[in-house]
């Protein structure tokens, strides 16, 4: 049984501390996610702020009486055990946490197939508005993990002579919500019309296309029931239809106050997309595409002066983190090797793998470490959590990187999803039996 705290958004943190336990927390929800049962034993409970704590033990007394009435013997009382269980756990809460509070308790089946009872409650380090009880054969994570996603989003409108491109940027995911092309009139009149009624004509266009992307940005920014769905807008363009937009009558004020900034850049599309995306990256400072493409395009740029100031690699990264000699560890967040560390009881040594969990076994035949009988396992701990507990000790600052970026990906794929920035150039040369 664990209570589980989400770190608070407004609590001064560093960045690095904050992402480490967004992170655990995740880790925590995919395994909760990945449990079943037998029968609807597992319950899943989300109380939203302001709610009472009274109301919610009479509902769930309600559901007890109500279970009385399963007709399977074993499963009525799983689903009464684990109500119980849920209002025991309940108690411990004078009142609902200022942001709300989440449970889940019930009996789930181990990798072994045998039945256990498990709790776990989650303050959410900000407001989930949403109630929810379910009984079922596993445990509704969903509300959770959207509340995880705590980037903001912003909104992105690139226009030029040529179009329009409206994105959205949230986290490390860029995403094309609209995209067209327009052909409008030159300044210059051809074939002998008048000049002012060509001008007028290219100023109907004009005001019929700014009218166009205005109806557009507010039907990808402002959902049916009025709600502005983006935190900030960014406006980018390569000539003045950024700002006529931005000035225009047709745009709607409550997106105008949205703006954060007005960029110049040079292409359209979703090549300036991604150029506005790097030039607001001041702006977007929270935002963990701009942070994740910064710290990867770091360790890029000393690979490409070959300043001999990073490292890739399992081995070669762990010989270098137990010198102190990283300054900046990148790993990819879903990294799933261990670390396992054998001792040989016939030769007394000590031996260290990194492998995914079913290929320890077949390593070890492959490696000649000695036979079976004679390994013990010592430690045997995913990787990702050795590098988060020893952090501190060996003096590094950690970095998640996904691969859904074009350079989390190039990252993840090109150089095994782990390395490091060093503080000084060194030459790796250990033995391997220094990891």
């Amino acid at each position: 049984k664990k209570r589980v705290g989400c770190p608070k958004m407004e609590i001064t943190k560093d960045e690095e501390t904050l992402d480490i336990e967004i992170w655990k927390i995740k880790q925590i929800l995919k395994s909760l996610s990945e449990f079943r049962g037998n029968g609807t034993s597992m319950i899943s409970l989300v109380v939203p702020p302001g709610d009472q704590i009274s109301r919610v033990q009479k509902m769930l007394s309600d559901e007890y009486s109500t279970a009385s009435n399963i007709k399977s013997r074993v499963n009525r009382l799983s689903v009464q055990s684990a109500i119980i269980s849920t209002q025991q756990r309940l108690k411990l809460f004078q009142k609902v946490p200022e942001n709300g509070l989440i449970l889940y308790c019930g009996t789930v089946l181990d990798e072994y197939n045998k039945e256990k009872k498990i709790t776990f409650d989650i303050e959410p380090f900000k407001p989930i508005n949403t109630s929810l009880y379910l009984c079922d054969n596993k445990f509704h994570t969903d509300v959770l993990f959207a509340l995880m996603e705590n980037e903001e989003k912003i909104g992105f409108i690139i226009i030029d002579g040529k179009g329009v491109l409206i994105g959205l940027l949230q986290g490390n995911r860029k995403e094309v919500l609209y995209k067209t092309s327009v052909d409008l009139p030159k300044k210059h009149g051809r074939g002998g019309q008048s000049a002012v009624r060509f001008g007028r004509l290219r100023m109907e266009k004009r005001n019929n296309f700014l009218k166009k992307v205005a109806e557009a940005s507010v039907s990808h920014f402002i959902s049916e029931d009025q709600k502005i769905e983006v935190s900030g807008i960014i406006l980018g363009g390569s000539a003045d239809f950024k700002n006529d937009l931005n000035v225009s009558e047709m745009f709607d004020n409550r997106l105008r106050n949205k703006v954060l900034q007005i960029v110049d850049i040079s292409y359209g599309g979703e090549a300036g997309f991604n150029q506005a995306v790097e030039m607001c990256s001041h702006s977007l400072a929270n935002i963990k595409f701009v942070k994740e493409k910064k710290i990867i395009q770091a360790f890029f740029d000393e690979i490409s002066r070959d300043s001999g100031k990073y490292v890739f690699g399992i081995e070669e990264t762990l010989k270098a983190l137990l010198t102190g000699v990283i300054e900046k560890l990148l790993v990819w967040e879903n990294m799933t090797l261990f670390r396992v560390v054998f001792f040989n009881s016939k030769t007394n040594l000590e031996h260290l793998l990194f492998d995914e969990e079913n290929k320890i076994e077949e390593r070890l035949e492959c490696e000649k470490l000695g036979n079976k009988n004679e390994l013990i396992i010592k430690e045997k701990t995913p990787l990702l959590d050795w590098f988060v507990e020893n952090r501190k000790q060996l003096g590094y600052s950690l970095f998640f990187v996904s691969d859904r970026t074009p350079e989390g990906n190039q990252f993840t794929k090109g150089f095994g999803g782990i390395g490091g920035i060093l503080r000084y150039p060194i030459e790796m040369d250990f033995d391997s039996e220094e990891i």
